[in-house]
């Protein structure tokens, strides 16, 4: 059983807190938990980011955090799901749920004509060689936390500031620039009934 909760709006650095604090204290009985969730404008930068993607952040709040990966940024109306999940138990490695979250957003692309792919040398989900979709994970006790972030219709001047995921010169995109107008809540819940009905199929 997967126990999906709407959080909308949330502070940055509380969530991570809240995050670390569900999965020190879950056990062998412990539901998995799907986190949507919306963040007011911040960097972040993973275990083994360097702060030299950071280019200007004019004001933006940088986080030196836990997960996986180099910088990126989150802002209001952004997608970003954190999945909570004992991989052990749903016999999956961190590479097979890399692939899950990619194909989620993949599939949810699909279903409203966008035509997007993973790279197998940077992590993530791509349109027309722009990024829309991010992954960044942290295991611990065989448990997983963060998770993905999608792009949908946000202010993108943010990710100037920034080397994107490390790399320099990465474009990023949204839904709203390849013409599809969706709110938050329906294009997460789709993400989110792909990634559920993977894992407990």
């Amino acid at each position: 059983m997967v126990v999906s909760k709407n959080l909308s709006l949330q502070d940055y650095q509380q969530t991570w807190r809240a995050m670390q604090a569900f999965t020190q204290t879950r056990h062998a009985e412990t539901e998995d938990e799907i986190w949507l969730v919306e963040h007011p404008p911040v960097y972040t930068l993973g275990l083994n980011g360097k702060y030299e993607h950071i280019l200007n952040p004019t004001g933006i709040p940088v986080i030196k955090t836990d997960r996986g990966g180099q910088v990126t940024y989150h802002g209001p109306g952004q997608v970003v799901i954190y999945t909570l999940l004992d991989i052990r138990r749903l016999q999956i490695n961190i590479r097979q749920l890399v692939s899950l979250l990619e194909q989620a957003m993949i599939d949810t692309l699909a279903h409203y004509q966008i035509a997007a792919i993973a790279r197998a040398d940077a992590p993530g989900v791509y349109v027309n060689s722009k990024k829309i979709g991010s992954i960044g994970l942290r295991i611990k006790n065989h448990c997983s936390y963060h998770g993905l972030s999608l792009n949908n219709q946000m202010d993108l001047q943010p990710f100037l500031g920034i080397n994107p995921c490390g790399y320099a010169g990465l474009e990023v995109t949204q839904l709203a620039d390849l013409g599809v107008r969706i709110n938050n809540t329906e294009l997460a819940d789709r993400i989110i009934h792909t990634i559920i009905t993977t894992i407990q199929p």
